[in-house]
């Protein structure tokens, strides 16, 4: 994506800085002072070369740049990072700390994910919902990080280049893939209200004279056309063989390797998911037919073993909130959770970073029903908050097979997973990790892979009561993360159709219609991104396995979890080599 690519240009940039200012030692005089500063250094320069990144990571002092994606960007990115990969290389590994080890890998896996970008994915040629600007001006509005006036003058400023930014885009797009088109007029035409409404009703609340208000609602006004202008020419931009979405083999592969970081290629982690779904349906055919008796009595039970657990998943889904209480729903589960975790002392809380629950912004819509916005590392004050996606205006049918998904054992375990212990805790302790660099290049899959992790910890713990049903419910929301990966890795390398995916989701994963058309969008717009929640659940529990082996008796499951995510937001390998002790390279 063109917001990735414009990063790692700020990375190469201060790679180039840091050697034509003598930052990197001559070879042999490698040391971890050496390489905090040079890090130090490469991270300003970043910031310079993408204000957007630097604004969603909290580090304000470019607020009021947009940086237009031009082609001359593309034409010298690649030169860069090969160049300054052979800066980077210049510190030996093998010299540094554990803690730079791992930041010198993540510099050096971006470097060669921003090549692979340039040369081989292009995708900035097939993807235009990688030029959605609002993001980034809705995190200036809604943040309370400076005043209010301040905010709104480096709001001002920034869209001066909104309408040379989208005219850009259009040089870029080439043969834009028609599900993200979609995706793209979706978001775009639902947040643009942020420059034709929001905007206007924070310069209310301010004391800047009217005159310059004036000004300022012109820009605004010039900004939301140029948005919805790009939405128009999108739209017009026909194809008679339009890309596809799918990657294909060669592609995926590669962006597994660069995204993911495992120790496993994609093909491996997809065969492990389909033994795992296996096991899966043993163990909730064992608890349905334990279940059965309990709400059908004495009727005949069927032989089939899949319809048996369908059956019974069927009539313990019928109990959930209704559409309007969804979000508080939520709500009360978040003490609930805090109380338990700390009563079973299964992690330490940090009461100071509050938990905010809200409804889906719009620029955010299409991708996934729950998720979590955290502050970025330099803004360790900001708010967290878990977006839930709202019903409203949901035919009836439709809300009711998405609360049938979201029932009343699957939303506890949504909030384990989004909130507590999970994702809103790990992105807390993250951002307390020393270490900036594995706060700004975050592991994906050690981040989803955590939060799967938490879900089962938490049963184990006794929550929920033990009772069989939660656990089977469990057994069905777990089969989601496995299907991800099996679903993505079909679709993108073996072209799994809309129909096959539709019936392996609502046959063998037990889901409701409503989510299986809604996993078949996100796969058709995303792509690798749904194996990261199996990967690192796999990889954090073999992990903890190969730890307590170590520790033996002085093995402690807080400890372990703790221990664990000290480490930031880094790559699981990375993290397995310093908590076993493995030797360095």
């Amino acid at each position: 994506m063109i917001k990735r690519i414009l990063a790692v240009a700020g990375m190469m940039l201060a790679l180039s800085s840091c050697k034509k200012d003598g930052m990197a030692p001559e070879e042999g005089g490698h040391d971890d002072a050496a390489f905090n500063a040079y890090t130090n250094h490469f991270l300003e320069n970043l910031w310079k070369e993408n204000p957007d990144a630097a604004t969603q990571m909290g580090y304000h002092k470019y607020d009021s740049i947009l940086v237009v994606p031009t082609t001359s960007n593309l034409q010298h990115l690649y030169k860069f990072a090969g160049s300054n990969m052979d800066s980077l290389a210049r510190f030996a590994s093998g010299s540094l700390s554990d803690a730079n080890k791992i930041d010198y890998q993540l510099i050096q896996n971006e470097l060669q994910k921003m090549q692979w970008h340039v040369k081989s994915l292009r995708d900035y040629e097939w993807d235009p919902s990688s030029y959605n600007v609002i993001n980034t001006f809705a995190y200036i509005l809604n943040e309370h990080y400076a005043p209010l006036d301040k905010r709104l003058r480096n709001f001002y400023e920034k869209m001066a280049n909104v309408p040379a930014y989208y005219k850009e885009a259009q040089k870029q797009i080439k043969n834009p893939v028609p599900e993200l088109t979609d995706l793209t007029a979706d978001q775009l035409n639902g947040g643009v209200s942020v420059f034709e409404k929001d905007f206007a009703d924070s310069l209310k609340k301010t004391k800047i004279p009217d005159a310059m208000q004036k000004q300022m609602l012109a820009r605004a006004k010039q900004s939301a056309d140029a948005i919805r202008g790009f939405t128009v020419w999108l739209s017009n931009l026909k194809s008679a063989k339009p890309r596809s979405f799918r990657l294909g083999r060669e592609l995926y592969e590669d962006k597994f390797k660069f995204d993911i970081q495992s120790t496993s290629t994609a093909q491996q982690v997809f065969n492990a998911a389909v033994t795992r779904k296996k096991y899966l349906h043993g163990e909730m055919a064992k608890l349905s037919r334990q279940l059965w008796p309990k709400y059908f009595g004495k009727a005949e039970m069927p032989k089939d073993t899949l319809e048996l657990i369908g059956r019974v998943i069927d009539t313990l889904s019928a109990k959930h909130v209704k559409p309007e209480e969804f979000q508080s729903a939520i709500e009360k589960q978040i003490p609930k959770l805090e109380a338990f975790v700390k009563q079973k002392d299964l992690l330490t809380l940090d009461p100071g970073k509050p938990l905010v629950v809200r409804k889906e912004p719009a620029y955010m819509a299409g991708v996934a029903g729950a998720s979590v916005s955290s502050p970025g590392p330099y803004d360790k004050g900001g708010n967290t908050y878990f977006n839930v996606g709202s019903l409203a205006g949901w035919a009836p049918a439709r809300a009711e097979s998405y609360l049938r998904e979201y029932n009343q054992y699957i939303l506890q375990i949504l909030c384990i997973h989004e909130a507590i212990p999970g994702h809103y805790t790990q992105l807390v302790y993250s951002n307390k990790a020393p270490s900036l660099i594995k706060s700004i290049f975050q592991n994906g899959a050690m981040i989803e892979g955590w939060a799967v992790y938490t879900e089962p910890m938490m049963l184990d713990a006794g929550f929920g009561n033990n009772e069989p049903e939660m656990r089977l419910m469990w057994y069905k929301w777990h089969l989601r993360s496995v299907c991800n990966t099996i679903l993505d890795y079909s679709v993108h390398v073996a072209n799994m159709s809309k129909e096959q995916a539709i019936r392996m989701l609502t046959h063998e994963a037990f889901q409701q219609q409503a989510e299986a058309e809604g996993k078949w969008k996100r796969v058709s717009v995303t792509s690798v991104q749904l194996t990261s929640y199996f990967t690192g659940y796999k990889e954090i529990m073999d992990l903890r396995t190969e730890y307590q082996k170590k520790l033996g008796d002085k093995y402690k499951l807080k400890a372990f979890n703790e221990k664990f995510l000290s480490y930031g937001s880094a790559p699981v390998k990375m993290i397995k080599e310093l908590m076993l002790g493995k030797p360095k390279e």
